[in-house]
């Protein structure tokens, strides 16, 4: 007898498949959430980190989709929580201001990598899946030049607490550049 298995479905060869998804984007989890049960995970939403530390201790999942920042404190303490419980599960730090040092930090933690936002599902599932023996492969589509120089703008602004004068005097350029870079979107 012949298996057919789902070309959708990579996790069939895993025995557990619980995933938590800890975010306090609403809209941007339950799409995740979405795609990521359709690849075949039985996943659980939080938005904040109590409500994913409780549900954590109940479910103790094997995979975790993680939030850096999250609207009640630091996704690194559910990253904490979920080794505690489940030593051997795989966890994806995500955030929209990605830097050296925070992705380090939760590497130590215990995640098993650190994608930048807005992640897709096939870029979390194959973070999740990556064989950790393997070096893993350069994304399809990065993140242009500007682009992380536009995210690294706005997260020194969010940290001198959107004070223009602050991030400017930090990022040693001209105020009035600054507010014009403040002032246009996003680069792709």
């Amino acid at each position: 007898m012949i298996e057919t298995v789902n070309k959708e479905d990579k996790t069939a060869i895993i025995g557990d498949k619980s995933l938590i998804i800890v975010d306090d984007d609403n809209p941007f989890r339950e799409r995740l959430s979405r795609a990521m049960e359709k690849k075949g995970f039985i996943v659980s939403q939080a938005e904040g980190v109590k409500s994913a530390i409780n549900v954590v201790k109940i479910k103790k999942p094997a995979f975790a989709v993680v939030d850096l920042r999250l609207a009640d404190g630091n996704g690194l303490e559910v990253v904490k929580e979920i080794q505690r419980l489940k030593l051997n599960s795989r966890i994806i730090m995500l955030t929209g201001y990605g830097n050296i040092p925070t992705a380090v930090a939760a590497i130590k933690e215990g995640a098993i990598d650190y994608l930048a936002k807005p992640a897709d599902a096939d870029d979390v599932e194959k973070a999740l899946l990556a064989n950790p023996d393997e070096k893993p492969k350069p994304p399809e589509n990065p993140m242009s030049a500007d682009r992380v120089k536009w995210e690294h703008i706005h997260r020194v602004f969010e940290l001198c607490n959107r004070n223009v004068s602050e991030t400017a005097r930090r990022l040693k350029m001209h105020r009035r550049t600054l507010q014009r870079i403040l002032s246009k979107r996003s680069p792709r």
